[in-house]
């Protein structure tokens, strides 16, 4: 079955246009809701989630209308992985259903996971320098 989620961040912002590439993507239940990605509970996504069985894919529009950042939307797509499930994004091309959507994935997931150690190393750098000049962070 293919299931679409649609979100929008704030009220006045309108979902027609993402229930609508969902359903001409196929998706025949969508869960939509009208909060922000950086709330940890998000009450459509985690029905859709407990919902899920094996062979099911979860459809967005766009990215990121499922996750705030890079990493979140890893944490989620591992999760329907985890359920036996593919995952779709319209917008990117993104679809773990296929070899070439899996390798574009698993591409996006290092290069993410390279971001975060650079990221992690220029702190530590940076704190060092701090410290070598006498100041305390």
């Amino acid at each position: 079955m293919i299931l679409g989620y649609a979100r929008a961040s704030t009220g006045g912002q309108n979902l027609e246009a993402q229930v609508d590439a969902l359903e001409a993507a196929g998706a025949e239940r969508t869960y939509s809701e009208k909060i922000s990605a950086s709330q940890l509970d998000r009450p459509e996504l985690d029905r859709l989630l407990d919902q899920l069985r094996p062979g099911d894919v979860v459809v967005v529009a766009k990215y990121d209308r499922l996750s705030r950042s890079l990493q979140d939307l890893l944490m989620i797509v591992e999760k329907i992985r985890n359920r036996g499930a593919g995952f779709r994004s319209l917008a990117e091309g993104i679809d773990t259903t296929t070899p070439a959507g899996r390798l574009v994935f698993h591409v996006m997931s290092s290069i993410a996971q390279f971001e975060l150690e650079r990221i992690a190393e220029r702190t530590k750098e940076g704190l060092a320098a701090v410290r070598k000049r006498g100041r305390v962070m």
